[in-house]
């Protein structure tokens, strides 16, 4: 008798399938984590809270769901107000899920009953969340392993698992977070094919936008078709962030896009625009910037800060490798960009003397890059024991690890042209003695250049995951021929 099929999450046409095989190996590498650890103790069972629905401020008005992402990284389920349990020395996965009322089935739809859930997650049970401690009571725990940490990214403390009933048990919040984000930092096989399909899909909404663009239009109206090419061909209803569509001055601002520049500029012939955009499939993100003219021919200027940018994406990309510290690879862009920067005239002088003041920063004040994730600004850069580089530039780096097989990056070297970081670089002897202020001048108002690619490091480089025209000729002619697919010189499975 053939073996029944493995559930999926799939949303028909050409939506990726994604299997629950994905969570329940990443259960399962969880829990041999644990059993490695010092302090776990047999009959440990490891409780997790999932994302609640809420509600639009004071009114009844329901904000669209989209699941906490420890929990869906280890259940992969896409209902709010649920519960996981995971007993660490078998591996047996409880799934809790709300009791829902009658009257849901009249506003809401179908009330399933445990056992869909069962076959939808493949976990072994399914009980609702009122029994949980019931349920929990009747495993004997000594000790249930609730989930608090910090997010060293955003400074935010992760959410503990509570419920009615949870004072009958020892608790112990402090074992699970530094290997579950362990866990999240390196992805599985089929973590990676997610990752691929959400840079794919958003690459080819990056090079619609490429086609669409034209002076005159607004921001938003390349947000909405962004958002409506993830939708329609990805089946992602979810961004991984805010859109930033910034031209002209403010592709200069670095998170452009917010409710107080709500990507609102009419775009202007001669315009540079730096587009900072990627969609989420299953709660898996992408996160790519195209930059490039809005009307699709570079003036000499522009051409010079983009190939300057590129000329250190391609130097970082072809230095990543395990084992290399993510520091270094942003001090390699920083270097590039300031010996570009000298040729093109806006600094003079020797290099490494503008290193040691920090001059890079004044150009590119954000880090190098990030993890990448079910988060787009993912868990576990700044491990116990590793601390941020207190330094301009660095200090923003979002990571300060080694490089490590099946991490996934973000590569997004930049040089913006920042008025108050200009004007405070210029007031500053120590950095304005480099600076060639005739010729800054004539960047002033430029904004900025950004290149982003998404990466998988492999075990002697890198699999480059996004695939976008990146040189200004294939910008330019792919711009120029709307009917003309893009051939991509360099590979986008293996850079």
């Amino acid at each position: 008798m053939a073996a029944a099929p493995q559930p999926v999450y799939w949303l028909g046409n050409d939506t990726l399938r994604v299997s629950a095989a994905l969570f329940a190996e990443n259960r399962r590498r969880l829990c041999q984590g644990l059993k490695a650890k010092d302090g776990v103790v047999s009959k440990s069972v490891v409780v997790l809270q999932g994302g609640e629905q809420k509600q639009r401020h004071c009114t009844d008005t329901d904000l669209l769901f989209r699941q906490e992402s420890f929990f869906h990284w280890a259940f992969g389920v896409t209902e709010a107000d649920c519960y996981g349990a995971i007993d660490v020395d078998s591996g047996k996965s409880i799934l809790f899920v709300p009791k829902l009322p009658e009257s849901y089935a009249t506003w809401m739809g179908e009330i399933f009953p445990k056992e869909h859930f069962k076959e939808k997650y493949a976990v072994d049970e399914v009980q609702y969340t009122g029994d949980i401690a019931d349920v929990l009571s009747n495993l004997k725990p000594a000790v249930l392993l609730t989930l608090r940490g910090l997010n060293t990214d955003s400074g935010s403390i992760c959410r503990e698992a509570s419920f009615e009933g949870i004072s009958r048990f020892q608790v112990n919040n402090t074992l699970v977070h530094p290997v579950i984000v362990e866990c999240r930092l390196v992805k599985t096989d089929m973590e990676l094919e997610v990752l691929r399909y959400t840079n794919r899909i958003s690459s080819d909404a990056h090079k619609m936008i490429m086609k669409q663009v034209k002076p005159g239009q607004k921001e938003y109206e390349m947000e909405s078709l962004f958002q409506h090419y993830c939708y329609t061909k990805g089946g992602m209803r979810h961004t991984s962030y805010t859109c930033i569509c910034g031209t002209g001055n403010n592709s200069s601002v670095l998170h452009y896009g917010h409710a107080g520049a709500p990507n609102d500029k009419t775009i202007m012939d001669g315009d540079m625009c730096l587009f900072d955009m990627g969609g989420e499939y299953y709660c898996y993100s992408s996160d790519i910037t195209c930059s490039f003219p809005a009307n699709g021919k570079f003036t000499a200027d522009q051409r010079a800060i983009y190939e300057a940018v590129l000329k250190s994406s391609r130097a970082v990309l072809a230095a990543i490798k395990p084992g290399v510290k993510w520091s270094d690879m942003h001090r390699l862009a920083d270097r590039v960009h300031l010996e570009e920067l000298v040729k093109i005239g806006i600094l003079h002088g020797n290099v490494d003397d503008m290193v040691k003041i920090h001059l890079g920063s004044v150009f590119m004040p954000h880090g190098l890059g990030h993890l990448l994730g079910i988060d787009v600004h993912d868990v576990g850069g700044y491990p116990e024991g590793v601390e941020r580089i207190d330094e301009p530039g660095l200090r923003s780096l979002r990571m300060g690890r080694l490089v490590q097989e099946r991490m996934v990056l973000t590569v997004e070297p930049g040089i913006y042209f920042i008025n108050h970081l200009l004007n405070q670089a210029l007031a500053n002897p120590a950095q304005s003695c480099f600076i060639n202020n005739q010729v800054l001048a004539r960047f002033r108002g430029f904004g900025g250049v950004r290149i982003e690619d998404d990466i998988a490091v492999t075990a002697d480089g890198i699999e480059l995951l996004t695939c976008v025209p990146r040189t200004v000729e294939e910008i330019e002619a792919f711009m120029a021929d709307p009917g003309k697919p893009f051939s991509p010189v360099v590979s986008s499975e293996k850079f």
